[in-house]
C-alpha cells in the first residue's frame, strides 16, 4: 500500500469519526431540548388581602411548573393599579374590587375580560379579648374608641364608606391605612381598639385578633377580579396561573381562607 493510499484511508476514518460524533451530539442536544424543564418568571400583582392564599398557590404553581419563579407583589388594589398604569411590568393582576380593575382595563393594559373569582365582606377586628367591648358597627362611632380603617381609595375603605352611607353612622378613625393588612397590624399590636378588615383577614390572623361580625356588611360585598395583562410574557404562564385561581384547586385554598366562591 502506497503512502498516498494510506493517507486517503486515514482521512476517511477521521471524517467518519467526526460525522458520527456530530450526529451523536446533535441527538443529545435534541433529547435535552425535549426533556429540559420549562422555566420562566411570572410576576403577579395581588390585593393585600390575598397574601396568604396567593403565597400558597404560587408555591403550588412553581411545584407544578419546574424552573418557574413566581414573583408576588402585594399592596392595596388602588396602589397596584397606579403602579401598572405608570408602567410597572407584571403578568397577572388580582384586585379586591371590580372598579379598581376597570381602571387598568380603561388604560388598555388588559385585553381579556377579567373574571371574578371570589367575594369578601368586612368584619370588625378587635384585639384578642375585645377589651373595648365592641359589639356592633355603631359602637365604632363612640368617641372613646380608637378606630383604624382603610383609606377611601382602597377597596376595603370604599366598602366602609358605603356602609357609613347606608347606616347613617359617621366614623371618626384615628388612622386611615393604604392596605387592609396595615389595619389588621395596628389592631393586633393593640394600637387600635378596632379596625374594619375582611372576614378572611380575621381568619388568617389565627387568634391574634378577634372578629365581630355585623349584619350591615352583607349589603356591601367586594368582588375580586383577576386577569392576565396584555403585555404578559408570551410563555402562557399568566393564563395558566389565572386558570389555577379559577379552578378547583385554587378555589379550595381560597374557600378554606374564608373567601366565598364567585357565583
Amino acid at each position: 500500500m502506497t503512502v498516498h493510499t494510506r493517507t486517503i484511508l486515514l482521512w476517511s476514518a477521521v471524517a467518519a469519526t467526526l460525522f458520527l460524533t456530530a450526529c451523536s451530539a446533535s441527538g443529545s442536544q435534541g433529547e435535552s431540548s425535549e426533556t429540559a424543564a420549562p422555566g420562566g418568571e411570572l410576576t403577579v400583582f395581588a390585593a393585600a388581602s390575598l397574601t396568604g392564599t396567593f403565597t400558597e398557590l404560587a408555591a403550588q404553581f412553581e411545584e407544578d411548573h419546574p424552573g418557574v419563579t413566581v414573583d408576588l407583589n402585594f399592596d392595596g388594589s388602588s396602589g397596584l393599579a397606579t403602579q401598572l398604569i405608570e408602567g410597572a411590568p407584571a403578568d397577572v393582576f388580582a384586585a379586591a374590587s371590580t372598579s379598581t380593575m376597570q381602571q387598568v382595563v380603561d388604560e388598555g393594559l388588559i385585553t381579556a375580560t377579567p373574571e371574578v373569582f371570589v367575594t369578601n365582606v368586612l368584619e370588625i377586628a378587635v384585639p384578642a379579648g375585645n377589651p373595648a367591648g365592641i359589639e356592633s358597627f355603631a359602637d365604632l362611632a363612640e368617641p372613646a374608641v380608637k378606630l383604624v380603617i382603610c383609606a377611601e381609595e382602597v377597596p376595603c375603605g370604599a366598602a366602609t364608606v358605603t356602609i357609613e352611607e347606608n347606616t347613617g353612622i359617621e366614623l371618626d378613625p384615628v388612622s386611615e391605612e393604604q392596605t387592609v393588612t396595615d389595619v389588621l397590624g395596628k389592631v393586633a399590636s393593640g394600637e387600635a381598639d378596632a379596625g374594619l378588615v375582611y372576614v378572611t383577614d380575621v381568619i388568617g390572623a389565627e387568634g391574634e385578633v378577634d372578629g365581630v361580625p355585623f349584619p350591615e356588611s352583607a349589603d356591601v360585598v367586594n368582588e375580586y377580579p383577576i386577569a392576565a395583562l396584555a403585555n404578559a410574557s408570551p410563555s402562557g404562564l399568566a393564563v395558566q396561573f389565572v386558570e389555577l385561581i379559577l379552578g378547583p384547586e385554587g378555589q379550595a385554598v381560597l374557600g378554606e381562607a374564608g373567601f366565598t366562591p364567585a357565583q
